[in-house]
């Protein structure tokens, strides 16, 4: 936790700022490209929503409050862009959200840059075919397996909530699964 502080006094300090910021992308670039990387599917679509989620960052770290930890923070951020895109490339192709997460999902064997099997394709669409908050719940806590509490911090949710969605992610994950 100190450490955190430490980082962020020398985010703030202009003289320090580009140096921290290195070390803040090194920390977080992996967790942050694999959490986008869930949402947005695609290996090049998260290099570029993971890029701007740091844009932002490094722009609105001074009005970083500490209200929660940096990396929920960020965590946010990164939500927030990965969703944006996602709905600025449905609107785009004139899909409604459900179809065009189903579509990439189905991208996934064109992918260079995915090595999973036919069962992790059909986990990936499984997952497309839920709603985006449940998506989301479902993403952190099982493969990120974070607790319920930085997901709340996260989305602004309440755990009960979260919890509630993630029961209903796995309930539907199952069922879909069992049909193919």
């Amino acid at each position: 936790m100190i450490e955190e502080i430490i980082l962020i006094q020398q985010l703030k300090n202009k003289q320090t700022q580009d140096k921290a910021f290195r070390e803040l992308m090194s920390l977080y670039k992996e967790r942050l490209y694999w959490h986008i990387r869930k949402i947005v599917i695609s290996h090049d679509d998260t290099d570029d929503v993971l890029q701007n989620t740091f844009v932002k960052v490094y722009r609105n770290i001074s009005n970083f409050k500490g209200d929660s930890k940096l990396y929920s923070w960020m965590y946010r951020i990164a939500t927030n862009e990965a969703i944006t895109f996602i709905n600025k490339r449905a609107k785009d192709r004139k899909v409604d959200l459900n179809e065009m997460q189903y579509q990439m999902a189905e991208n996934l064997h064109a992918d260079v840059y995915f090595d999973g099997n036919e069962i992790q394709i059909q986990l990936q669409k499984a997952i497309a075919s839920l709603p985006q908050k449940q998506q989301l719940v479902f993403n952190m806590k099982y493969f990120d397996d974070m607790k319920y509490k930085d997901i709340s911090e996260i989305l602004d949710t309440s755990v009960g909530a979260l919890k509630a969605s993630y029961h209903h992610a796995v309930k539907k994950i199952e069922a879909t699964l069992k049909q193919t």
